[in-house]
């Protein structure tokens, strides 16, 4: 639950509680795409999303999973002094394959005696049930998390940013997820474009009174190469100011239980291609930031809640 140093509950209380040592996260690139990038609910992909987004490094042809996860490892250790790890399928949509091939990739992540959660980065558009099983499968040896990318409630906004889903279908896959008993951690995007406050306080609610385990909280932002840079370079789009999306993330804070553990506050992508807003890659200022105000206000996740 909620920390004596902080006034929402971090991801990483959560894990020292659960595991009881330092636990890290370990990203996977399996080479996997997405429904709405290869023709089959669409081109392009989502409006905001560019292949060098998901890391620091350049996407091409990403090094078997074993030595990803291996040199991984050894980086955490080195600089975090971790001592377990989470292996997280994140690039694009890692339930979008073949069965085996998923299978395979899932399998391989888990022969590593410390890796002790699998988590599966993914759209809820790309849950089917035969996939679902397969990854409830690994629940008799591992803590296996699903991570949905819902970004919002409003389908008006989903379809504007080419999500290829609504939120009906959002809603359908995480009640198949959590009857496997699977935990959920469910993404959120505040500044999509034209979303009003009151829009995204509306996701704020809805998300409060979801069954899931953990959220991430990104910044809108736009880089390079994406659909939406030609919107921000001609003034369709404005990106948030920094205090906008301190409030905001306070706000939609204080709709959430406590017992929502809180994996991300904000989130930029590498500097060489981010656009807009520049402050995003301030993610220690913008922590700070948002600790500050939730001090100031005398409030705390799930303030609003009862």
């Amino acid at each position: 639950m909620i920390s004596q140093t902080k006034r929402y509950y971090q991801f990483s209380e959560y894990l020292k509680e659960r595991f009881g040592c330092k636990v890290y996260k370990v990203t996977i690139d399996a080479g996997f795409t997405c429904p709405n990038r290869d023709g089959k609910l669409g081109w392009g992909g989502c409006t905001y999303c560019n292949n060098l987004g998901f890391s620091a490094n350049s996407r091409h042809e990403p090094l078997p999973i074993r030595e990803q996860i291996e040199q991984g490892m050894a980086f955490m250790r080195k600089r975090y002094k971790a001592e377990k790890f989470i292996a997280y399928f994140q690039a694009y949509t890692n339930t979008y394959a073949p069965i085996e091939t998923l299978r395979a990739n899932y399998s391989a992540a888990l022969e590593f005696d410390d890796i002790v959660a699998l988590s599966i980065g993914t759209r809820p558009d790309c849950a089917p049930d035969p996939v679902l099983d397969l990854i409830g499968s690994y629940q008799a040896s591992h803590e296996v998390w699903v991570e949905y990318g819902l970004q919002s409630i409003h389908d008006r906004t989903l379809r504007l940013v080419n999500r290829g889903h609504n939120y009906a279908t959002f809603l359908d896959a995480l009640e198949r997820t959590r009857r496997r008993g699977l935990k959920v951690c469910v993404h959120v995007i505040l500044g999509l474009p034209g979303e009003s406050h009151a829009e995204m306080m509306a996701t704020a609610q809805a998300v409060g009174q979801m069954d899931i385990d953990s959220l991430k909280i990104h910044l809108m932002h736009v880089l390079r190469d994406t659909p939406i840079e030609k919107d921000l370079t001609e003034g369709r789009f404005k990106a948030l100011e920094f205090d906008e999306y301190v409030n905001l993330v306070c706000d939609f804070l204080e709709y959430l239980p406590p017992k929502v553990s809180i994996q991300r506050l904000t989130a930029d992508g590498p500097r060489s291609i981010l656009l807009a807003p520049k402050w995003a890659t301030q993610k220690s200022k913008i922590i700070a930031a948002i600790d500050a105000e939730l001090e100031r206000r005398g409030s705390q996740q799930g303030s609003r809640l009862g």
